[in-house]
C-alpha cells in the first residue's frame, strides 16, 4: 500500500527490514528438513487455531496457502528448504497455544502479540507483522469524521475485557470511562443496541468482522499502531533450538519485500480512510 496510506505499518515494515540482513548474518544456525530438531524430522510442524478466520487464514484450512499467516508459512517453509506437502498442521485452542510447556508442534502462528510477560514462558520469533488500529462504528456514529483523538474521546466507547483494544482506548487514546464486556461478540451487540458508539480493533480483525460478524458497520478511520504492542511473532517453546533457524529465514522474507506483499495482498483497509495520527 502506498506509504501516504498506512505510515505506520510501513515505518514497522521498513524498519524490520533494516535490521533483517544483520540478524541473518549473525544466525549461523541453520538445518535441513531431516534435522533431527524438529518435531516430526522431514516435516515442518506448525500450530494454528481451531477454527481460524479469514484474513489470516481463509475457509478455515490453514493448509490453502490462501490468507496472511497460512501464505506467510507457505513463504517461509519454502525459504527453511521444505516443499509445501512437507508442512502439516496441528490444531489448537488459543489457551493451549500460548501454555508454557512441551509443544505438539515446531512453532505456531496465531496473532499472538509478543509481550514481556509471555516471553516468560515461551519462545518468540522476531516480530513478522504489527497492526494500526481501526475504528469500527455504525452509520451515523459521532466518529464519524472525527480528526483527532479529542474529537473520538467525547464519544461512548466499548471494549472486551483484557484485550489490547481495551488498553489502546484507556492508555493511548485516553478515553476515561470504556464500556467493558465480556467478549467482542457482546461489543458489538452493545453497538447494535445503541449502548456504545465505536469500538477499535487490529485492521485484519476489523475486515473480518465488518465483512461478517457485524456487517452493518464500517472501519470508518485508522489510527497508529500501540507502541507498546510489539506486535505478532511466531510461537516456540522456551528456549527452542530452532528459533535462530526459523528467525534467519523470517529475517531473509522481510529482506526480499515478500512480508510487504503479503500484508499489500491480505491486510489492508480502504486506502481512501482517514488516518488520525493524535
Amino acid at each position: 500500500m502506498p506509504d501516504k496510506v498506512h505510515p505506520f505499518r510501513t515505518f514497522v515494515l521498513a524498519a524490520l527490514a533494516a535490521v533483517s540482513v544483520g540478524v541473518a548474518a549473525q544466525a549461523q544456525d541453520t538445518g535441513t528438513p531431516d534435522d533431527a530438531r524438529l518435531v516430526n524430522p522431514g516435516m515442518l510442524t506448525v500450530g494454528t487455531s481451531d477454527p481460524v478466520y479469514p484474513p489470516w487464514m481463509m475457509n478455515d484450512d490453514p493448509a490453502s496457502g490462501e490468507g496472511f499467516e497460512s501464505a506467510l508459512i507457505y513463504a517461509l517453509a519454502d525459504e527453511m528448504g521444505f516443499a509445501a506437502d512437507q508442512v502439516q498442521w496441528v490444531r489448537q485452542t488459543f489457551e493451549q497455544i500460548i501454555a508454557p510447556g512441551d509443544k505438539p508442534f515446531d512453532f505456531a502462528i496465531n496473532q499472538v502479540s509478543v509481550t514481556p510477560a509471555r516471553a516468560e514462558v515461551m519462545g518468540f520469533s522476531q516480530v513478522y507483522y504489527q497492526s494500526d488500529k481501526a475504528v469500527i462504528a455504525l452509520p451515523g456514529s459521532p466518529v464519524i469524521g472525527a480528526a483527532s483523538f479529542d474529537d473520538l474521546r467525547s464519544a461512548r466507547w466499548g471494549a472486551a475485557i483484557g484485550t489490547t483494544d481495551l488498553a489502546y482506548l484507556e492508555t493511548v487514546m485516553g478515553v476515561a470511562d470504556v464500556a467493558v464486556y465480556d467478549d467482542q461478540v457482546g461489543v458489538f451487540q452493545a453497538m447494535q443496541a445503541g449502548q456504545i458508539d465505536a469500538t477499535v480493533a487490529a485492521v485484519p480483525t476489523a475486515l473480518f468482522a465488518t465483512a461478517v460478524q457485524i456487517p452493518e458497520a464500517s472501519i470508518v478511520a485508522i489510527l497508529p499502531p500501540d507502541a507498546a504492542d510489539e506486535g505478532h511473532g511466531l510461537i516456540f517453546e522456551q528456549g527452542s533450538p530452532l528459533i535462530p533457524w526459523v528467525d534467519a529465514a523470517l529475517s531473509s522474507l522481510i529482506a526480499a519485500g515478500t512480508v510487504q506483499e503479503l500484508v499489500e495482498t491480505w491486510l489492508v483497509a480502504d486506502p481512501d480512510l482517514p488516518i488520525i495520527t493524535e
